[in-house]
């Protein structure tokens, strides 16, 4: 076949020569001393929740790979493709295809289209599209253009009828079984060509017309590509163009019977969108040269494949037919369980979409695939949030302490930093009362000298009050043999007299009615949904390496009064696709709106229950739950805090 090198589309001719590396957008250098960026100080009603993470998010396309790939083919304009298939929710191993794709594009200041490859209509559903463009806004990215391969299904039709008569293709109509014996059965067994293989151009062609007016049912008759059987990779072993479906198009109803394969609809579609670099996973190395070979076959544009290894990680379950089954079975809530690892999920759970494209980063892109423990991942998103999110004190399983030597209407009002770390993020007021409630775990019943919180005739201090408190007698359930109430003294040192400060301060919350505090909650702490760190390869099945204990409810939880702010601030971090985005506007086909966008738009332009997220102090990281009502205050774990265990 002759090497089509000569059509290129009109508007990148011009790349043939070797260009310049554009480097747009260029990395930050340290901020020069510009008036603009001298914010006043003692404005402190201008609290920010846009943080800055001291991470170079441009890491990966600077060096390694991706870097290589652009040298290998410098473009004047760059245009990189997402193409998923709107039959699942995407999981965080395709948070790297997002960042990778859209991310070289914006590096190089080109354009990523998000293409669904809507070739299989038995398959697909509405809520799927819904939900792939979500995820792409909520990483923060906007499609250039958002397309479908049925939007070129005539167009993909024509160049089959086109390789017919150039001699390419040939209408098939063995069996599965035969067809596996003709490729070896995958055992390295001779390879032979199918009967159909040498029928005349012109019988193909009739058959396939014939495929697509009805003559034939499915697995009846195929379209096959006319490669080469002896070659030693798979991916030129007469693949399938086109397979005869009996379903409705989402998009186009019944007008089409016969529907184009990935292998064939793929490398044409990015041809007919002008793709400069078409990235994909290692998965598809050896479909590179067929890839090639058919742009070649129908003289058309040949963008350049190259691949990357994928993103795995171990502990969990990606497979959409697992996670279903952990759905059917109702072993979670749904795909958005926060113990899931779909977008979703994630989502959902409160992990920032600034804290997964930091993970993807912070891996970097090679050939290798990459296998990462749930651990490795939560390490990432706890030292984003630690940068990122305002501090709080909760109480997950409150007893009251009463203060006995505080008058009944006792009242001082506190003033705490939303982050010691980060002023910019401002203060906030909680009341300190007679009556607070601190967490179960922080009382005993008997002390030994190795406990250092608070127990009959030991003083613990509580966070930002000026004194501690002793405890002096408890009550006690005795049916339950549950503490119900502590009794305490407020140790204030007489005048002039210095206190002996504690060694351990613990969070509290205090008992207002005028400040409407405490603020109640239902908190759900969530661990790792299976047992070992290869679900898949347990005895039984995944389904019986379940971790009994992956949730667990405290619906009495207490959390302070600057919890108000923290919602009426949210998004915490104001970043990515959790910015302001109701003005934006993703480009769509002229043609028609298609539904999906509308819905994933609204979606983003609505501040979301997870987009509150905050430090529980001395607990762990948390976030709104979509179950939270206006009556009813949800949280969910993120993730725990490095120095969650253990403590004294």
């Amino acid at each position: 076949m002759e090497e089509n090198k000569s059509v290129l589309p009109e508007r990148l001719l011009e790349e043939k020569k070797p260009a310049k590396v554009k480097k747009q957008p260029k990395e930050p250098k340290e901020p020069k001393p510009a008036k603009e960026q001298k914010a006043p100080v003692a404005k402190k009603e201008k609290a920010s929740n846009d943080v800055p993470i001291p991470t170079d998010s441009n890491s990966m396309f600077k060096e390694g790979f991706l870097k290589a790939v652009y040298a290998e083919r410098p473009s004047k304009h760059v245009i990189t493709r997402f193409p998923p298939e709107p039959n699942g929710y995407l999981h965080i191993g395709h948070s790297k295809a997002i960042a990778i794709n859209f991310g070289f594009a914006r590096y190089y200041g080109g354009d990523c289209y998000l293409r669904y490859d809507d070739t299989n209509p038995e398959k697909e559903e509405e809520k799927y599209f819904i939900a792939i463009l979500e995820m792409i806004q909520w990483l923060g990215f906007k499609p250039y253009k958002i397309t479908y391969s049925s939007d070129n299904f005539q167009k993909l039709y024509d160049l089959a009828e086109d390789l017919i008569k150039r001699d390419g293709a040939y209408v098939c109509h063995c069996s599965d079984t035969e067809v596996k014996k003709q490729r070896g059965e995958g055992k390295g067994l001779e390879r032979y060509s199918c009967s159909h293989r040498d029928r005349p151009t012109e019988e193909s062609l009739a058959e396939f017309r014939a495929m697509r007016d009805g003559k034939y049912k499915p697995r009846e008759a195929v379209l096959r590509m006319k490669q080469d059987m002896q070659d030693g990779n798979p991916q030129m072993w007469d693949l399938t163009a086109y397979r005869i479906l009996e379903a409705e198009h989402h998009r186009l109803g019944d007008k089409w019977r016969i529907y184009p394969t990935y292998d064939y609809t793929h490398c044409l579609c990015d041809s007919f969108e002008d793709i400069t670099h078409s990235l994909c996973t290692t998965e598809f190395q050896l479909s590179r040269v067929s890839y090639e070979w058919l742009c070649d076959a129908v003289k058309v544009y040949k963008p350049m494949q190259r691949e990357y290894g994928r993103l795995n990680v171990t502990g969990t379950v990606l497979s959409k037919r697992k996670i279903a089954k952990l759905v059917e079975e109702k072993i979670v809530r749904g795909w958005d369980d926060p113990r899931l690892y779909t977008l979703v999920a994630l989502r959902r759970r409160g992990v920032p979409p600034g804290a997964i494209l930091a993970f993807v980063n912070e891996l970097g892109v090679s050939t290798a695939n990459t296998n990462i423990q749930l651990s490795r991942f939560e390490q990432v998103v706890r030292r984003y949030l630690e940068q990122t999110v305002p501090r709080l004190m909760l109480v997950l399983d409150p007893i009251p302490v009463i203060i006995e030597n505080l008058a009944d209407d006792y009242v001082e009002e506190i003033e705490l930093p939303f982050s010691p770390k980060d002023p910019a993020m401002g203060n906030h007021v909680v009341p300190f009362t007679k009556t607070v409630y601190i967490d179960r775990s922080d009382f005993r019943e008997v002390d030994s000298k190795d406990y250092f919180r608070l127990a009959p005739g030991k003083a613990v201090g509580l966070l930002k009050v000026p004194f501690p408190i002793k405890a002096t007698k408890f009550d006690k359930d005795e049916s339950t043999g549950l503490v119900t109430t502590v009794y305490a003294t407020y140790e204030k040192p007489e005048e002039g007299t210095a206190f002996k400060k504690p060694k351990t301060y613990i969070q509290w919350v205090a008992s207002s009615p005028k400040h409407n505090s405490p603020i109640k909650a239902e908190v759900r702490i969530f661990s790792s949904l299976f047992k070992s760190e290869n679900p898949d390869a347990a005895e039984g099945g995944f389904m019986a390496d379940l971790n009994s204990h992956s949730e667990e409810i405290y619906p009495n939880a207490m959390i302070e009064t600057g919890l108000n702010e923290v919602r009426a601030r949210a998004p915490w971090p104001e970043k990515e696709g959790e910015k302001a985005v109701k003005d934006e506007k993703t480009d769509a086909p002229s043609s028609e709106a298609h539904t999906a966008e509308t819905a994933a738009t609204n979606s983003a332009s609505t501040t979301r229950p997870e987009t509150v997220r905050f430090q529980g102090l001395r607990v762990a990281y948390f976030a709104m739950d979509t179950d939270s009502a206006d009556d009813k205050i949800v949280l969910n774990r993120i993730v725990s805090l490095k120095e969650d265990s253990g403590k004294a």
